[in-house]
């Protein structure tokens, strides 16, 4: 699926059903066209944590109902290059 039309009707609910069947609980993804800021519900995914560029590009992340809790901080470097952590039980976790 090309994210960058997430502007269309149903592809963000689609790609959340997608998360969901690979039973994934957490993706980025980059240059994506989307105008509206903030949080976004999608199924058991949150969509959100944006960084603007000088273009239209967003980047953003998806992060299951389940681990949204342990999310610490995410920062967006570069174009190229990203991190979160997350809260572990003994240790944090930089992805």
């Amino acid at each position: 699926m090309n994210v960058r039309s997430l502007c269309a009707l149903g592809s963000l609910t689609a790609i959340a059903r997608e998360l969901a069947s690979y039973k994934l609980h957490l993706m980025g993804v980059q240059e994506v066209r989307w105008d509206k800021g903030g949080t976004v519900k999608a199924g058991d995914y949150i969509f959100s944590m944006e960084m603007k560029r000088k273009s239209s590009m967003r980047y953003k992340i998806f992060v299951h109902r389940r681990i949204v809790s342990a999310v610490k901080t995410v920062q967006f470097v570069s174009h190229r290059m990203s991190y979160i952590v997350l809260r572990g039980r003994w240790c944090n976790i930089v992805l």
